[in-house]
């Protein structure tokens, strides 16, 4: 239940709310500059327009969406964050061999740590964000003002505490502060997506005209794709005015114009399986007609003309209709058998679709039903099911539903599927499901901050401690099972996950302001590595930063008694121990690596170090030496 307000009114915000009781257009949202907080303000230049006669004068009209908060919102879109990607193994399965990966941390600084990777090579990203309903959360942002205080922050934890706070009723639920949560991670999944790719999102009534208006502006008007209506439920809720039985999906490409080329048809159902036939026994198997007209406008003056029937009957257009092809194109389709006249030769010709070309399969409607892709409490079932009776989720989403965006927009190939707001992971089990059934080699980055299940609910009882624990476990649950059942022989039963939290830097700040190192300092900073970071820490580390895929095999060799790792065999190579020498330079010269890293104080002597590049200069120019 709302809380007492305990303090006195405030008359001004009542009587700027029975101002919008009038005219809600001339009441929008401001920052209080004393306080900093969002607060009702009247739109002064509006409500004179409101009430006069006459056009008066006032700012410039243009078309834009803005709100309080948006130059934040772009600023903290593009600051850059000194962050990186610490690997678990024992949250992970089959860590050495998958293809997928799960980042544990906040989804913003997860797509600015990811952007260099996988800039432009993501195929589809589904997100199922918070839909400011009151009790949900809303991710506040720490915005930069400088790049050093900057990085200071993003260097330490928030002295005000935890970076996820309930947008709770009482605050007003502002569309401002969802607007400028939402914004940012937009446009880096923009970033992130190929020039074919799609976004797609899950949300309700509240903020689907700004989330909509925000795409639009993000990937420019020309890419939105489509807004798909899903029967979330089929029970009718009587405690409310209304009773809401649908949530929306809006779709947005990187370029529409590629999308609509390469989007996939759904497949057949039964019943549109039970259309196909083949009467004439054409050895390309069953096939369906479909009609050959077009409307007149479309056409040009080759797709006007007389068709004469095998029986020599003539078939003259209906009003207001042309001919799909030209009649050089019906001649050469006749000959190929893709015209059928009827049995008798006689009837209006119609062009054979065959079942097993790629043609065949359905346009996916705007209406997406339960039956077809289940509903939220279906999936709420399935969950308690396959966690052994314990509600460990509220709202998942149905896997089918996820399936179905995955067919669409993906191929069988290594196609790359993320999910920035994991939840308990729906769309990573979907992604497995489907490489099951059509043998895809698809891939998935989950992504999911730590949010603490609350004290004495089921799924902390049930010995769950955030809502990333209930997704890490919801895959395994999930890959064990899809193995148990019916698979695809050519799928390479990839169920496994890299687990890699975000952390702060694996360097000192030392590393990043050096400028501020004071002699006191000195003898601390012989090391500018955090002590309880490990090699493999610093590996990932180097992933990032050089922007390598973090799921390439890595393979650790143990050479003249140093570790080295090797990065998809020689893409990258690095030896993070000390007293490296000269000798083991020449080694790694002599294997030509792409890239090589060491550890900047990581030499036998300085000797070795300066000498570093002129040995590889000698050995492998082409090779990129660094040191951390």
């Amino acid at each position: 239940m709302d809380k007492l307000k305990m303090h006195s009114p405030d008359l001004s915000q009542d009587n700027i709310a029975k101002i919008r009781d009038m005219f809600p257009g001339c009441v929008t949202e401001a920052r209080d500059e004393a306080t900093g907080q969002l607060r009702l303000a009247v739109d002064f230049d509006q409500l004179r327009q409101e009430l006069s006669d006459q056009i008066v004068e006032g700012p410039q009209e243009r078309y834009r969406l803005d709100w309080p908060g948006k130059r934040e919102a772009m600023i903290n879109a593009n600051a850059p964050i000194a962050k990186t990607l610490r690997p678990t193994t024992s949250e992970s399965t089959d860590f050495e061999n998958t293809k997928n990966l799960f980042l544990e941390g906040d989804n913003l600084e997860a797509l600015k740590l990811i952007q260099q990777i996988y800039l432009g090579s993501i195929h589809t990203i589904y997100i199922d964000p918070p839909y400011n309903t009151g009790n949900d959360f809303v991710y506040r942002d720490k915005f930069a003002q400088g790049s050093e205080e900057y990085l200071k922050a993003s260097n330490q934890k928030d002295e005000e505490g935890n970076r996820l706070v309930a947008n709770v009723s009482t605050y007003g639920r502002f569309h401002s502060d969802w607007l400028s949560m939402i914004y940012p991670r937009i446009k880096l999944a923009r970033n992130c997506l190929r020039d074919d790719g799609a976004l797609w999102i899950s949300i309700d009534d509240r903020e689907v005209s700004n989330l909509i208006s925000v795409l639009r502006e993000v990937f420019g008007n020309d890419h939105y794709v489509s807004t798909f209506v899903w029967q979330k439920r089929k029970t009718r809720e009587n405690r409310k005015v209304v009773s809401t039985s649908h949530d929306f999906i809006v779709c947005v490409a990187k370029d529409k114009s590629i999308f609509e080329q390469v989007r996939n048809l759904l497949p057949l159902t039964e019943e549109a399986r039970g259309r196909y036939n083949n009467p004439d026994n054409d050895p390309r198997g069953d096939w369906q007609s479909v009609a050959i007209t077009a409307q007149a406008g479309h056409g040009t003056k080759s797709q006007f003309y007389t068709i004469t029937t095998p029986s020599g009957r003539l078939v003259e257009l209906p009003s207001g209709s042309c001919w799909r092809f030209t009649k050089t194109k019906l001649e050469e389709l006749i000959e190929d058998n893709r015209i059928w006249f009827g049995a008798d030769g006689g009837n209006v010709p119609r062009q054979k679709v065959f079942l097993s070309e790629q043609n065949a399969g359905l346009t996916p409607h705007t209406i997406w039903l339960a039956d077809e892709v289940g509903t939220t409490d279906s999936s709420k079932r399935a969950l308690i099911e396959m966690f052994d009776g314990a509600s460990v989720f509220e709202t998942p989403k149905p896997v089918q539903l996820l399936q179905r965006i995955i067919q669409i927009s993906t191929n069988p190939t290594d196609d790359i599927v993320m999910d920035f707001f994991a939840g308990s992971a729906p769309a990573a089990q979907a992604t497995m499901a489907q490489n099951a059934a059509d043998g895809g080699k698809r891939r998935f980055i989950m992504v999911q901050i730590p949010e603490p299940c609350e004290a004495g609910s089921e799924p902390e009882k049930a010995g769950y401690a955030t809502i990333a624990d209930i997704a890490k476990e919801r895959i395994r649950r999930a890959g064990k099972k899809i193995l148990e059942g019916e698979c695809h022989p050519d799928w390479n039963r990839d169920v496994g996950f890299r687990v890699l939290k975000i952390d702060t830097s694996n360097m000192k700040d030392v590393y990043y302001r050096p400028d501020q190192l004071k002699q006191s300092d000195l003898l601390d900073m012989v090391d500018n590595v955090k002590e309880d970071r490990t090699s493999e820490d610093l590996l990932f580390q180097v992933l990032v930063d050089w922007g390598v895929d973090l799921t390439l095999l890595i393979r650790r060799e143990t050479l003249q008694g140093k570790t080295v790792f090797f990065v998809d065999d020689n893409a990258l190579v690095a030896c993070f121990d000390r007293g490296v020498t000269e000798e083991l330079v020449k080694e790694l010269a002599k294997r030509e690596p792409l890239r090589v890293v060491f550890r900047d104080n990581g030499f036998v002597s300085d000797a070795v170090k300066i000498n570093v590049e002129q040995i590889f200069r000698q050995l492998s120019p082409s090779t990129d030496v660094k040191a951390i």
